[in-house]
């Protein structure tokens, strides 16, 4: 019969296993996920050495990230890939955001055969995004164009009156910080705040004529802010085709000659805290576990930015709110 002692050394001995099998498992756990994550962002050595279509995402307010520049200077590095589906649903952002992720698509189109496809919205920033490759595809009741620059600014100078407060300033000249928005705007300050607009406005049409080789008519059609259906967009000659990705996708086998039945991949920005981070994690567990909507909302809450300070102008669309 075996003693207490021998019985208490057993069980110490199965505890021992037991916990070593747990720790395995999960370590198991996370290096599959870890490695089915990366296949899946097109980071991982399966997805890299095997040719396909490139599918980036722009969505949201643009605002010329870092990380978004980064993304699109990999896609042209790549081998792997044959031709990139710009997929675009934003309203635009900064003038300067746009400019920056037009120029790295013209430099990604040098080296790789792009085509835009238009989802909900392609509007301000958005659109200058889209003119960033040779051809943009959009649905028939899409919203594209706005073609125009914005620069908005609160003014709570009667509300600061009306509670006795006064912002007080010492500036070098008059127009410095000017509109500060605790003030009324001078007249010099907003015909200055206006040439400013102006000029990029100018810069926005220029862009237009250049890529979609408008003449003066059909540019001062296109380009009074308004937003177009796909359809209208089409007349005008804001786009090129009507449809989805498999019409973007045809037109890239059709034209820039990429090899037929390629895989489409999404290739997303790395998380600004690390490679593969709690975000990708969450968003491979739940694609593990069959809830692919739920990891698609993952997705998208990791890729916006936290906050955003709108200090200069925009190119943005956004509907007139009623009076």
């Amino acid at each position: 019969m075996a003693s207490d002692a021998d019985l208490l050394a057993d069980r110490r001995n199965l505890r021992r296993k037991l916990t070593l099998w747990r720790v395995l498992a999960v370590l198991g756990v996370i290096a599959a996920a870890v490695i089915g994550g990366l296949a899946w962002r097109g980071d991982g050595p399966i997805s890299l050495s095997s040719p396909h279509i490139a599918r980036v995402s722009i969505s949201g307010f643009i605002s010329g990230d870092r990380r978004t520049l980064d993304l699109i200077k990999s896609v042209g590095d790549s081998k792997a890939v044959s031709g990139v589906v710009l997929d675009i649903n934003s309203p635009g952002g900064t003038a300067s955001g746009a400019e920056a992720l037009h120029i790295a698509l013209r430099e990604l189109a040098a080296k790789k055969p792009v085509v835009t496809v238009v989802g909900g919205l392609a509007a301000s920033g958005g659109y200058i995004a889209a003119m960033g490759t040779d051809h943009i595809v959009a649905r028939e009741t899409s919203l594209v164009g706005s073609i125009g620059v914005l620069f908005q600014y609160p003014n709570v100078s009667q509300l600061l009156g009306t509670v006795g407060v006064k912002v007080e300033e010492v500036k070098s000249s008059p127009l410095k910080a000017a509109p500060n928005g605790f003030e009324p705007t001078s007249p010099e300050a907003r015909a200055a705040l206006q040439s400013v607009v102006d000029d990029n406005y100018r810069w926005f049409k220029q862009m237009v004529r250049d890529r979609r080789r408008l003449d003066d008519a059909q540019l001062g059609a296109a380009s009074d802010g308004r937003v177009f259906s796909g359809r209208q967009a089409l007349a005008l000659k804001l786009i090129d085709e009507l449809g989805g990705e498999r019409e973007g996708i045809a037109w890239l086998e059709k034209e820039k000659k990429v090899a037929k039945d390629l895989k489409v991949r999404d290739w997303r920005p790395r998380s600004s805290a690390s490679r593969f981070g709690l975000w990708s994690l969450a968003e491979v567990g739940a694609r593990l576990a069959g809830l692919d909507g739920l990891a698609a909302s993952i997705a998208r809450a990791a890729d916006q930015p936290v906050g955003l300070r709108l200090d200069e102008p925009l190119a943005l669309w956004q509907p007139a709110a009623e009076k």
